[in-house]
């Protein structure tokens, strides 16, 4: 906004899909803007709602995964607390981790052209995840070579029904009993032979899975 001036031309939207051609009234301290007509979003949201289920992780690697995963187009981020996670639930509360992330993911589907801003929900224990269960959706896990569990490549996914989960471990991957409370209830999936970085492994793996569902 401190670029435009009256009379200068926005595209407004209200983060729940809905976009809308604008008109700036006033610059300065204090934004005034028109709304007009409304219009078709320029970035279509994907058929099948995906929600991403990352390890948090250290430093501000959770903001860049937030930020990456909202401009690929997920459909909602459930941060997860696992045994090797750095940090505890109690901590991400004080911190206010949650609310940050929000705003990390507003910016990104401004910056990314999208008219809905995917929920960031408060961080939970992998535990609880697990006890939910896929029952409504395909309940997917990111595991690495070492993980010593038959697992099928991306590519042999298939294609899902309207939504999709993805789990993605921190730093240090996952402990072999949470891979074997797992087992009941989710796929595993790998990414080729190599090792990734934890903040690198879920926009991997979403930009391959879109890219088999025909979502890119």
């Amino acid at each position: 906004m401190l670029r435009l001036g009256v009379g200068s031309p926005v595209r407004l939207f209200d983060g729940r899909g809905h976009e809308f051609d604008g008109t700036v009234q006033r610059a300065g301290a204090r934004v005034d803007v028109s709304v007009g007509r409304s219009r078709t979003p320029d970035a279509p949201e994907t058929r099948v709602a995906i929600t991403l289920i990352p390890a948090v992780l250290k430093g501000d690697g959770t903001d860049s995964v937030v930020r990456d995963a909202v401009m690929l187009g997920v459909a909602r981020i459930q941060p997860i607390v696992t045994t090797r996670t750095e940090i505890s639930l109690a901590s991400l509360g004080r911190a206010r981790r949650r609310e940050r992330w929000q705003r990390v993911a507003v910016a990104a589907a401004k910056q990314c052209g999208r008219a809905v801003v995917p929920e960031v929900a408060e961080p939970i224990d992998l535990g609880s995840v697990l006890e939910a269960g896929g029952a409504d959706r395909d309940l997917l896990m990111c595991v690495e070579p070492s993980a010593g569990v038959e697992a099928t490549g991306v590519h042999g996914t298939g294609a899902p029904g309207g939504r999709a989960s993805l789990l993605v471990g921190p730093e240090g991957g996952w402990t072999p009993d949470e891979i074997e409370q797992a087992r009941a209830v989710c796929r595993f999936v790998r990414l080729g032979g190599r090792r990734l970085r934890a903040d690198a492994t879920p926009i991997v793996a979403l930009s391959a899975l879109m890219a088999i569902w025909n979502e890119l």
